[in-house]
């Protein structure tokens, strides 16, 4: 079995710009088995609004890799909506769909890589890009606003196109996280350099279900004895906690890495709201490489104070409880296939 508590991982910052593709859950994703809600018709809007996005850029002979040569300024599409209604999935589309050089990131991981790198380095990393995809764009603070405004200031006029998704509007971006008032300029320099297509519809994993519950003993029990020793971890959420306090959210996933089933156990209330985005970000890097999971302790609804769940980082958390949920669901559809 494998020890994550004895893992401190280390990556050098060429690592942080290396294999930047869709992660393994989303691997087979394609424009074509994505399930627009027919209920929400902003949903297959999207699909062809980013579909003509690529047709656009590749009507000039030889698609992207034409920037290369005649480098127009580069173009903006930001797909906003609310969590689970596919627009990761519309994301990693557009990455297999699209020609050229093309890289997909989480925004917080470009954060990483521009505090790695610094700005200049990081922008020349990406210069050469035809098409740079940022998932869950989102301004946190002062800091990560003035990077992203200067980021995108430089790459995007030099001809790298960008498509970002998000929770939240172009224009309200970093509301309720800090004195968004005092840095209009920037977010709204942000803003400017997108056409915005919102995505409306419920959390497609909730669709007609309640929200799934961690497993009882028996069933964990049940489900780790499925599991091969050699590819499981299994931890204590506490000692989780104090492992990824130690561990910088940009090495999840070097932390995670020759893993491929996570038991945790005794899931409790997270008082302290470092440790609990830290999870946030633990359960995000979890859900989207794709690895079975499974949880025993606390319900979900407590995990999180109604103060965070209502804040500023509201969104955040509710997205953690749907991942939760769906892989919660899946691990008793493993227990219940025998």
């Amino acid at each position: 079995m494998i020890d994550l508590l004895a893992r401190r991982p280390r990556l050098s910052p060429e690592d942080l710009t290396a294999d930047l593709a869709p992660s393994a859950r989303f691997r087979g994703v394609r424009f074509e088995n994505y399930q627009p809600n027919p209920e929400f018709s902003s949903q297959a809007e999207a699909r062809r609004s980013l579909q003509l996005f690529l047709q656009g850029a590749q009507a000039r002979p030889g698609g992207f890799r034409l920037f290369r040569r005649a480098r127009p300024e580069g173009r903006g599409l930001y797909l906003d909506g609310g969590f689970g209604v596919g627009k990761t999935h519309l994301l990693a589309s557009t990455y297999h769909a699209a020609g050229g050089t093309r890289a997909l990131m989480s925004f917080q991981d470009l954060m990483y890589v521009i505090g790695a790198l610094g700005m200049t380095r990081a922008v020349e990393a990406f210069r050469g890009h035809d098409l740079l995809l940022i998932d869950e764009f989102e301004l946190d603070d002062p800091g990560n606003t003035h990077m992203a405004n200067t980021f995108l200031g430089q790459l995007m006029p030099a001809g790298t196109s960008v498509v970002a998704t998000s929770n939240t509007e172009p224009g309200a971006l970093g509301q309720g996280r800090f004195n968004a008032s005092d840095f209009q300029r920037q977010i709204q320099g942000i803003a400017e350099r997108f056409e915005t297509h919102r995505i409306d519809g419920p959390d497609y994993r909730q669709r007609g279900t309640a929200p799934a519950q961690p497993l009882d003993p028996a069933e964990f029990a049940a489900w780790r004895a499925r599991q091969p020793e050699a590819t499981l971890a299994v931890v204590s959420h506490r000692d989780l906690g104090r492992l990824l306090i130690d561990v910088h959210p940009s090495r999840f996933a070097r932390l995670l890495a020759g893993v491929e089933a996570l038991g945790v156990t005794e899931l409790a209330p997270m008082p302290d709201q470092n440790v609990a985005l830290r999870f946030v970000h633990f359960v995000d890097k979890l859900y989207d490489l794709g690895l079975r999971a499974a949880f025993s302790g606390a319900p979900l609804g407590t995990l999180f104070s109604e103060t965070y769940r209502h804040g500023a980082y509201a969104k955040k958390y509710s997205r953690c409880l749907s991942r939760l949920s769906e892989l919660l669901r899946d691990a008793r559809a493993d227990l219940a296939a025998g």
